[in-house]
């Protein structure tokens, strides 16, 4: 199936050592296929309401088909420092194919947007994650694979049948997952990895022009036999990393850990009441956090025209603290705290007695926001900065409120993960998923009471707003100098913005510790980058550390 330009890495199941397996699907077209076609669109005329809008489709949510090869030499207005020569990369949800109904914001295909920086000068790619999952509907031309936006109501039944009847009839391969690749980056033991939640982990490589070229799955040796979250956590002394994964059947999560080496260690499984959705967890020194949060995965709420994904209001959250190299769950503590869905975390520490967890916090959330008609009443859907303390000697659980709403998509100074830090970095949202600023918040302060909206002041140290009808993304945080021996926010932020006035994007650098007005630099972009999810920035000493795979 390596057509177009997709060159074959090598031949054979590994490349690259490590457990990086080639994605060579074998979809099969002919009079089967066609049947199954016919069916589908026979459902979907007799059941989906073709006039719903699909906002998530539209403006710069739409996605841009094309690939771009690096692009040199970009208007730089400001400066590069010298601390972002690497690779900045963020990825998102853009669909190469037109859905054959509904459509959900997180069921694109991958696609990494690059920014490659060398001695002030930069060049961008975009390309997508060349998963099997894309390589088959390239394969058929069209969109094939189950979408999140169509498991709703009756219609969600029947067009789960059809993509069990594809697997069944070996229309579509499944032995490489169904993930897209599209929600989150890490660097880990010299290799990129695009990550979706539901799928194993893709690795990239940055080429020396800056390009990306996807080199295949990884399996970690064969040892990795479920998904993988896309949130990992990496500890910066011990260069280890933490990750789960998250199932619909027994067990429902699994915890692992990851040697500096790149080894991946025995399975832990974790026991749960239900399966739910685990976007995120945390660490500290000493600990794994698990979240325990009551968005269900409840198939049989289908029929009554919800999503296969439910949120129980009548729920507490639970939270699972485990020491992080425990063999089994014999010794995870559970703390309740007041019903809340959370989709990331900022940070998580030891203090004394208790386990501190910074995050972003959601009452009443709703995932069908991102699905459909937007919906621009969101007034009831909270999303606020939290502090959660966990007392390992009591048993008692605690929270406190550290801002108004909305905010999200937290960032920290990498160098701190897993142990005590002072500031974090989130984008302000409106409404609708749009990001309309950055802010920065010193948690060595208080907040400023009764505050109905976010301004500086108290604990919220700086705010970079966007301006009119210009939509930024996630702000991720680049170090002056790597290490903790040096001032925590002494660095830059780095993030793409695209203007709603002009439909040009750019990325925004700013000081992190002044968060003045004024960038320190913009880069123009040649094309419109639609926005997206999470980002990374891959140090010149990573990229050189990856060039040997």
């Amino acid at each position: 199936m390596e057509k177009d330009g997709e060159k074959r890495v090598m031949t054979g199941e590994n490349i690259g050592g490590g457990g990086i397996v080639t994605v060579d699907p074998k979809p099969s077209k002919g009079i089967v296929s066609r049947m199954v076609d016919a069916l589908e669109k026979l459902i979907v005329w007799a059941m989906y309401d073709s006039s719903e809008p699909q906002y998530y489709l539209s403006g710069n949510f739409a996605p841009v088909v094309e690939e771009t090869p690096p692009c040199k030499n970009l208007t730089v207005r400001g400066y590069l420092p010298d601390c972002l020569n690497g690779e900045f990369v963020r990825v998102g949800s853009n669909p190469k194919f037109t859905p054959v109904a509904g459509y959900h914001w997180f069921d694109g295909d991958g696609m990494v947007h690059g920014i490659c920086i060398k001695d002030g000068k930069a060049t961008y790619v975009s390309r997508y994650v060349r998963t099997s999952r894309f390589k088959q509907e390239k394969f058929f031309g069209g969109a094939k694979f189950m979408k999140i936006g169509d498991l709703k109501g009756i219609f969600g039944l029947f067009m789960v049948n059809v993509q069990m009847l594809r697997a069944k009839l070996k229309v579509l391969d499944v032995s490489y997952g169904t993930g897209t690749g599209n929600t989150a980056l890490i660097y880990h033991h010299g290799k990129l990895l695009a990550l979706s939640e539901v799928d194993k982990p893709y690795v990239l490589k940055v080429m020396a022009d800056g390009d990306l070229q996807t080199l295949g799955m990884l399996d970690y040796d064969k040892r990795l036999s479920h998904s993988f979250t896309a949130h990992p956590k990496i500890d910066p002394f011990t260069e280890e990393m933490f990750t789960f994964g998250y199932s619909h059947t027994p067990p429902y999560v699994t915890y692992r850990v990851i040697t500096k080496d790149g080894i991946m260690l025995d399975p832990v499984p974790i026991t749960i009441p239900e399966p739910v959705m685990m976007h995120d967890f945390a660490i500290t020194e000493n600990y794994a956090i698990f979240m325990d949060l009551p968005m269900y995965f409840r198939p049989k709420e289908m029929v009554k025209g919800k999503l296969i994904y439910s949120f129980d209001a009548t729920k507490k959250a639970r939270f699972g603290v485990l020491p992080r190299y425990a063999k089994d769950e014999l010794q995870i503590r559970w703390f309740e705290l007041p019903n809340c869905f959370i989709f990331h975390n900022a940070n998580a520490w030891e203090e004394d007695d208790e386990i501190v967890l910074i995050t972003c916090r959601f009452e009443n959330p709703d995932i069908e926001v991102a699905s459909g008609r937007l919906k621009e009443n969101l007034e009831n859907i909270k999303n606020e900065l939290y502090e959660m303390r966990f007392n390992m000697k009591t048993g008692v659980a605690s929270q406190k409120q550290l801002s108004v709403s909305a905010v999200d998509f937290p960032q920290i100074n990498g160098c701190y993960t897993g142990r005590k830090q002072r500031f974090v970095y989130s984008a302000i949202h409106d409404n609708i998923p749009k990001v309309r600023g950055i802010i920065k918040f010193d948690l060595h302060a208080e907040p400023e009471g009764e505050k109905s909206q976010l301004e500086v002041g108290g604990n919220i140290q700086g705010i970079f707003e966007l301006g009119p009808r210009r939509i930024g993304s996630e702000a991720i945080f680049v170090p002056r100098k790597p290490g903790i021996t040096s001032e925590e926010d002494d660095g830059y932020l780095i993030f793409f913005v695209h203007d709603e006035n002009t439909g040009k994007s750019e990325v925004n650098v700013i000081d992190a510790k002044t968060m003045s007005a004024d960038p320190v630099a913009i880069i123009e972009l040649p094309n419109r980058v639609p926005y997206g999810f999470h980002a990374l920035f891959v140090s010149e000493k990573q990229l050189q550390q990856q060039a040997k795979l």
